[in-house]
């Protein structure tokens, strides 16, 4: 409770609010839209960096993405989303995997989504504009001078790796944002927010929205077991994840 005060203060001051019980009942009145969008943006924790936990970019990599590649021959097209992106570090940070192979990924049609439910978290993203302090959290200095250029509001990445990557808001709640199945979504530090109903709603969504043959990627501190059946261990990487198919009453994975 101390946290959620804490976070909620400017609301408070904003709105002349004494307590969360008397926010909850002004968010129980019509009309409340402003005011439950800011408080979802400032209940939201937005704690991100590139390369967020190494271990699991190097096995993107040097096992996922050259195995996605190789499963994906055929179509020469590979989609990957970035699930609760906050300000874009993550798909960031797989854009510049992707173009540290560019010969590999030479004539591929390659899509990466980040997607948020935070409308200014989305804004800050797209404009990709980073600070000192966040563009060395993360970036060694090649990386920082080969990808961004520094300009008077920050960091800015250059225009081949900006326009790798698209931004748009979005609820885990509802369906995906793109009909098309992903080959990989990175879904990471984000469910441990979540109560269990709702956390299985999402692996719900998220299901939908992987290829039969795709995976999911789960921060080090999460995972599916005793979670939703949806999805089992891959077997082929920590946090990694394999959609379910049921056929003839019988549960598959590819």
């Amino acid at each position: 409770m101390w946290r959620i005060s804490g976070a909620l203060s400017g609301i408070f001051r904003q709105y002349d609010i004494s307590n969360v019980d008397q926010l909850v009942c002004l968010l129980a009145e019509p009309r409340a839209e402003e005011l439950a969008r800011n408080v979802v943006e400032a209940l939201l924790n937005n704690e991100t960096y590139f390369f967020r936990d190494k271990l699991m970019f190097d096995q993107l990599a040097e096992s996922i993405l050259p195995q996605l590649w190789e499963q994906r021959q055929a179509q020469r097209t590979l989609r990957i989303w970035s699930a609760g992106c906050s300000s874009g570090q993550e798909l960031y940070s797989v854009a510049m995997l992707l173009l540290a192979q560019r010969e590999r990924w030479s004539g591929w049609h390659i899509d990466l989504l980040g997607t948020d439910v935070s409308t200014r978290i989305i804004a800050a993203a797209r404009k990709g504009c980073f600070s000192q302090f966040e563009v060395q959290r993360g970036l060694t200095v090649s990386q920082m001078l080969g990808y961004f250029d520094q300009r008077d509001d920050g960091w800015c990445p250059q225009q081949e790796l900006r326009k790798m990557v698209t931004f748009r808001e979005h609820n885990l709640l509802e369906r995906a944002p793109v009909e098309a199945p992903f080959d990989l979504v990175l879904c990471r530090n984000v469910l441990l927010y979540f109560d269990p109903a709702t956390r299985s709603r999402v692996f719900d969504r998220l299901h939908e929205a992987i290829h039969p043959d795709g995976r999911l990627m789960l921060g080090a501190g999460e995972t599916v077991i005793g979670q939703t059946e949806r999805f089992v261990p891959a077997g082929d990487g920590s946090g990694l994840y394999a959609p379910i198919t049921v056929s003839g009453g019988l549960r598959l994975r590819a």
